[in-house]
Parts: C-alpha cells; sequence; structure tokens
C-alpha cells in the first residue's frame, strides 16, 4: 500500500480536508497536547499512591502505567469512534476524592473505591446511551455546575498546598504556613512561579517542565524532598521493563461497592464526571466550531459513550475515573480538528508506559505546583455567577468552598444542592427548581440528619 493511498485513507475516515486541516497538522497538534496533559502521568500516581497500597510493593511504576495506559484507551476510542480532537486521561480532582475522601477518609478499601468508579461508569454509559443524561444535565443549575469546577480546583490548591510543605497542620488555626527554610518547601513555591510564568509566555508543556525542573534541581542539589531523605535514582536505572499494573488489574470489587452501600460515592463519581465532561466537550467545541446553530455538538452520544467506557477501562486497569482534558485546546489551538488528532496523543500515552521507572525519582515538592496551577485555572469558571442575586450566589459559594474545607467533594455538592432548592423555596422561586434537585436536596438532608443522629 502506497503512503499516497494511506494518507487518503486517513483523509477520508476522519474528513481532514474537509475540516480544512492536513495530516501533518493534525500530528503536530496531537504532539502539542500530549505534552500539555503529561503531567498527569507523574501526578495521579503521587495522589493514588496515597490511597492504592500494597505491602512490600511499590506501586508508583505501576500507577503510571495503568494512567497511561487508561489514557491511550480512552483516547484512542475518542479518535477513531467519535473522530474528536478530544484527549482523555484520569481526571485531576476526582483523583483526590478517590484518595482523601473515599478511602482514607471513609475508610473504603481501594478495590471496593475502584468498583464503585467501575459502577459510576457504568451509569454514565447507560445514561449516554438512553438519552437520558440531558435530563441530568439540565436538572442542575449552571451556578452549581460552575461552582463545581472550582471547588474542584480549591479541593486541588489545597492538596497541592499541603503535599509541598507550602501549609501544614496547626494546632490553634487549623493550618499555617509550612516551614520556608526546608527544602520542599521551596522548591514547590518556585515551581509554581517557574510553571505560573511559563504559562503566561504560553509555552507547550509547561506543566511538565515545571515538573522535570524542580525533580532535576532536587538531583543537582541533592535536596531532602523525600521525607527527609535526599534524591536518588531509580533503583535499576532509567532504562528498565515498563511496570506493568499488574497488581491492580482486575483488582476492583463492584459488588462490594454495592454491599457497602456506597451508592451515594458512585453518584458522585458518575456526577462529577458527567458535567466535567459536558462543560469541556461543549467548550471545546464551541472553540473548535463543531457546534450547531442551536447549541447541539453532532456525534455527542459517542464522545460521552468514549468517556464512560474509558472510566471502565480505567477502573479495570487500577486507576481513578478517566475523563476529557480541558488541556485539548493546546492541540485545538495548534490546528487539530479530527480524531487523528487523538489517535497521535493516544499514540504516544501507549509508548509512556516505558517512563514507569521515573515513576519513583518525581518528588511531591515536583508534582504539587502542577496541582496549584491547575486548580488556579478552574477558578475562572466563578466569574459566570450573578453574584449579586443571592439565591445563585450563596449555593455557589457553599459548593465551592465546603469541597476543600471538609476535604470532600461530596459535601460541597450536596451543600450547594441543598441551599439552591431551600432559598429558591424560600423567596417563592420553587417553579425555577427542578424536581430532581428537589428530590435530592431532600435526600441529601435526611442523610445529613440520619448521621447527625447517629
Amino acid at each position: 500500500m502506497s503512503r499516497g493511498s494511506v494518507v487518503a485513507g486517513l483523509d477520508r475516515y476522519f474528513g481532514i480536508s474537509a475540516a480544512g486541516s492536513r495530516p501533518s497538522v493534525e500530528v503536530r497538534a496531537g504532539v502539542t497536547t500530549y505534552l500539555t496533559m503529561a503531567y498527569v502521568l507523574f501526578v495521579n500516581p503521587t495522589i493514588l499512591s496515597q490511597a492504592i497500597v500494597i505491602p512490600g510493593v511499590d506501586l508508583r511504576g505501576q500507577l503510571l502505567a495503568a494512567t497511561a495506559l487508561a489514557a491511550a484507551v480512552g483516547t484512542l476510542m475518542m479518535g477513531l469512534w467519535a473522530r474528536y480532537p478530544f484527549a482523555l486521561a484520569p481526571g485531576m480532582g476526582i483523583n483526590a476524592y478517590f484518595t482523601y475522601s473515599v478511602v482514607l477518609g471513609m475508610g473504603v478499601p481501594w478495590q471496593t473505591a475502584l468498583g464503585a468508579v467501575f459502577l459510576s461508569g457504568v451509569l454514565f454509559l447507560v445514561l449516554s446511551l438512553v438519552g437520558a443524561r440531558e435530563v441530568v444535565l439540565n436538572a442542575i443549575p449552571v451556578s452549581l455546575k460552575t461552582a463545581t469546577a472550582a471547588g474542584i480546583g480549591l479541593f486541588l490548591a489545597i492538596i497541592g498546598c499541603k503535599n509541598g510543605g507550602l501549609i501544614v497542620a496547626h494546632p490553634a488555626t487549623l493550618v499555617t504556613l509550612g516551614d520556608l527554610g526546608q527544602p520542599a518547601p521551596l522548591l514547590t513555591a518556585g515551581g509554581i512561579l517557574l510553571t505560573a510564568a511559563l504559562l503566561a509566555l504560553r509555552i507547550r508543556g509547561a506543566l511538565l517542565i515545571g515538573i522535570l525542573a524542580v525533580t532535576l534541581t532536587a538531583a543537582v542539589t541533592g535536596a531532602a524532598v523525600y521525607d527527609g531523605h535526599p534524591f536518588a535514582l531509580p533503583e535499576g536505572g532509567f532504562l528498565q521493563a515498563p511496570a506493568l499494573p499488574t497488581d491492580l488489574f482486575l483488582a476492583l470489587r463492584p459488588l462490594d461497592a454495592l454491599g457497602m452501600g456506597l451508592l451515594a460515592v458512585v453518584f458522585i463519581f458518575c456526577f462529577v464526571d458527567m458535567f466535567d465532561t459536558a462543560g469541556t466537550l461543549f467548550g471545546l467545541s464551541h472553540r473548535c466550531g463543531f457546534t450547531s446553530a442551536d447549541g447541539r455538538l453532532p456525534r455527542a452520544g459517542a464522545a460521552f459513550s468514549c468517556d464512560a467506557t474509558a472510566t471502565i477501562t480505567g477502573a479495570l486497569l487500577g486507576t481513578s475515573t478517566t475523563t476529557t482534558y480541558i488541556e485539548s485546546a493546546a492541540g485545538i489551538e495548534d490546528g487539530g480538528r479530527t480524531g487523528l488528532c487523538a489517535v497521535v496523543v493516544a499514540s504516544l500515552f501507549l509508548l509512556s508506559v516505558f517512563a514507569s521507572p521515573l515513576a519513583g525519582v518525581v518528588p511531591a515538592a515536583a508534582t504539587a505546583p502542577a496541582l496549584i496551577i491547575v486548580g488556579a485555572t478552574m477558578m475562572s469558571s466563578l466569574a459566570s455567577v450573578r453574584w449579586s442575586e443571592y439565591q445563585e450566589a450563596v449555593p455557589a459559594f457553599l459548593t465551592a468552598i465546603v469541597m476543600p474545607l471538609s476535604y470532600s467533594i461530596a459535601n460541597g455538592i450536596a451543600f450547594g444542592i441543598i441551599a439552591h432548592t431551600v432559598l429558591h423555596v424560600a423567596t417563592g422561586r420553587w417553579r425555577q427548581v427542578h424536581w430532581l434537585m428537589a428530590a435530592l436536596a431532600v435526600l441529601l438532608i435526611v442523610r445529613y440528619a440520619y448521621l447527625a443522629a447517629g
């Protein structure tokens, strides 16, 4: 088969010429998207390794491989099935909920928590296939959707500050500034400034460059960034066979998730994934000009189904919820318009499995700045809240602020739903409350009353 026939085949399948693009542009855009997202290979294992623990086994390499494989499978489906230039990977924020709220906070075994992620993906897939997702999406007011994104951003930021040593516990004030004379907080602060400067200069892969720069600084200076221990190279060197997720693959326990009464956790996983995906897909599609005059996205069902299937696949591999990444905008700005762009991203994530030796080298001080910067970028969503309308502003504020303060995305969403419903009823605007919101508010009030009584 000649090169020309291959290019023609790709053009026909992906509609490259029809989208006003070229194969070379799609490949370049795919590389750009990958570079902007590659930080997830190091940040996701850092977070999940605190919850997914097997005594005597260092799982960071396996978690990196699981992250890369989940991203590769999800992005490949998005490129080949939905044929959009959108990339997927385990989501920031929801991985923190998995670790700090579900496993460490509620004491749920990590295998059971993965089972809850799997069930949330199945629920999301069913809602997408039967067309019920529109009902759910329309039930939640825009102000709560945007506040949820901002709250997750604040949650990520406080986790980053904690991991980097910028913020520490205090018996009188709950939290206080860390010891800036120690190497980890200094490196974290420097990483934040460096990454922010690179983003301001529109440098591709700014987050990844920031992670690598802090890691290299720790290596050169021999800084004690591993719980008081100095930087060290991985055992066996950098050139090793990939640490495939053999201890994580099929370790999930979905039946246990049902048996432990974790339906609320399944709902939160599904809720966050659905609204994060919806916001990202429609935001990116609007920027690309994919949406129709009435705001509809062609092949939306396929795109949502790809996202849901990616979550199911990620749970099987051993990672938290996989979702569509807003960083796909970088490749779109670079000209990506078709699924070929996504296929390139998927191929690069697949090759990233061989980077697993790096997982144990990158310190928390290097990944903390990425968490904080990602959190900062998510705050822009609050600009759309009508702050002069108290029945909208107060629920949005509670949604955003309760997440980091209670260390729980679920609590933030619950407080927002309850406040939105109660305030609208109290001010005579009960007709503006969707029946599903009202039902959720009642169930949540009963839940919190039951917990208080217990």
